[in-house]
């Protein structure tokens, strides 16, 4: 251990391998504080070669490899094991990583890389009257690696796609301390396996992103934001459909419940955004407007939408900004009240009414449950707040109330999901959390198939283990999931 250590700050300096167990601990907690793990250091390399040379150390010494962007995962997918197993695992931190080449107006592409945070990116993108197509809340903290890694999503995926669409090529370490990855952004090349796609939503399980190269979008200013009140989230969506077709430049679609914002309120001092209260509300953005003509066309398409008398439309800044407070405050305003349960799932459009239908009685079922012959103390200050991006299908369903460590309830949304069609895991990926639900949504054949590739690339198993990939003695479930 003492020989690995000296080793790392032979590579990267002693003042980039962080030792000390209280900051360690800041590193192997995640943003959520449910998942917490052990880790024998932190390093944080300066350069591909440099996380190469990292890499190399820790595979002769048998080390664990934990990548890790800006740490603002839900499912610990970036904090190392909770149990050491007798082996060193090192936390290799991309927040020095930040160079950020110059925007390549020819094709509309910048080569940005591993640790530049998103919010960064998307100034970088607009000084050069360009956009990236991904923007999170968590976006001065989130990464360019992180988010690749995870196949991030974010409010304007009902516009531009997933991470996985804006990803045109990407450089990383392999386990075995080779790099690999080709940033030239050609479009129109096709020479073998795409490694960029194959990286994009792995996890950190098959290598270290180091590097991207990304596509980037003519800027398309909001031209409006509008809010309305619906009778829940079948009705929302219903809406979002209608809006999608009546406005060519919907560039986001966002569902928060009446208990979400009811809590921002309280959390963030705010108003009432509209004169009655509704069981949930749907929050729009729309572009394409550069001008007063065009203003009058773009309301002429709203109205087609026929959407419900009581809605706000915002057009300047200031309001719309203070539309978009409802929605981007959520997260931090949840964390106030506690500890809580984030379970991100996918469900298709149409089942989303149904899904929601069903979920307050899941969720009360599953924290509700006999344990030790008695009944959890919890049920009664039992909280359920759902939002996300509704365009999508994207859902964080956010429970308030049991323990931290207990995982019913998450596994009991998660199933519902994939009763409905969806996915136990949509943009924050697996992580720890989900590997054993991994089988409601992927067949036995598919999983062999992703062990299969994780094999070939890292056959120590010492990328992010345990992250992703249920265990090798894990017995699938059978059958798919069924409420």
């Amino acid at each position: 251990m003492r020989n690995l250590l000296a080793d790392l700050r032979d590579i990267t300096g002693p003042g980039h391998v962080l030792a000390e167990p209280d900051v360690v601990a800041g590193y192997a907690t995640d943003w959520t504080r449910r998942y917490t793990g052990l880790a024998t250091c932190v390093v944080t390399p300066s350069s591909a070669a440099e996380l190469a040379d990292v890499v190399r150390a820790c595979a002769a010494d048998g080390a664990r490899i934990i990548p890790q962007g800006g740490n603002t995962g839900l499912v610990g997918g970036s904090i190392p094991p909770a149990s050491t197993d007798g082996l060193a695992a090192v936390i290799i931190s991309t927040r020095r990583l930040t160079s950020l080449e110059p925007v390549d107006r020819a094709s509309g592409q910048v080569t940005a890389d591993a640790g530049v945070t998103i919010a960064r990116l998307a100034a970088h993108a607009e000084s050069a009257g360009l956009r990236y197509g991904v923007d999170l809340a968590s976006r001065d903290s989130a990464t360019v690696g992180g988010t690749i890694a995870t196949n991030a999503g974010g409010i304007h995926a009902v516009r531009y796609g997933p991470t996985r669409s804006q990803v045109a090529g990407v450089q990383a370490v392999l386990a075995d301390g080779s790099i690999v990855g080709n940033l030239s952004g050609l479009t129109a090349g096709s020479s073998g396996y795409d490694l960029a796609q194959l990286l994009t939503g792995s996890e950190g399980t098959l290598a270290v992103i180091t590097q991207a190269r990304l596509l980037l979008s003519p800027a398309e200013p909001a031209a409006a934001v509008l809010l309305c009140g619906t009778a829940g989230i079948a009705e929302a969506a219903e809406l979002t459909g209608l809006i999608r077709a009546a406005v060519p430049g919907l560039l986001a679609a966002e569902y928060f419940d009446a208990a979400g914002l009811a809590l921002v309120r309280q959390a963030a001092g705010l108003p009432s955004p509209l004169p009655a209260e509704y069981q949930g509300y749907l929050l729009a953005e729309i572009g394409g407007a550069a001008d007063r003509q065009d203003y009058g066309h773009l309301l002429q398409q709203i109205a087609r939408a026929r959407l419900p008398g009581d809605t706000v439309l915002a057009q300047d800044a200031r309001g719309m900004a203070a539309l978009w407070a409802y929605r981007d405050r959520l997260t931090e305003a949840i964390a106030t009240a506690g500890i809580p349960h984030k379970i991100d799932v996918a469900v298709p459009g149409g089942e989303l009414g149904a899904f929601c239908a069903e979920l307050g009685d899941v969720v009360r079922d599953a924290a509700g449950v006999r344990r030790a012959g008695r009944e959890s103390a919890h049920v009664g200050s039992l909280q359920l707040i759902v939002f996300g991006h509704i365009g999508v299908g994207n859902l964080h369903v956010n429970v308030l109330g049991p323990d931290p460590a207990d995982t019913q309830v998450d596994a009991a949304v998660a199933r519902l999901a994939a009763a409905h069609g969806g996915s136990v895991a949509a943009e924050h990926g697996v992580g720890r959390a989900k590997t054993g639900w991994l089988g409601w949504t992927r067949t036995p054949a598919e999983i062999s198939a992703m062990r299969a590739i994780k094999a070939a690339l890292d056959p120590a198993g010492l990328l992010n283990p345990g992250v992703l990939l249920p265990p090798e003695t894990a017995t699938e479930p059978p059958e798919r999931a069924t409420t």
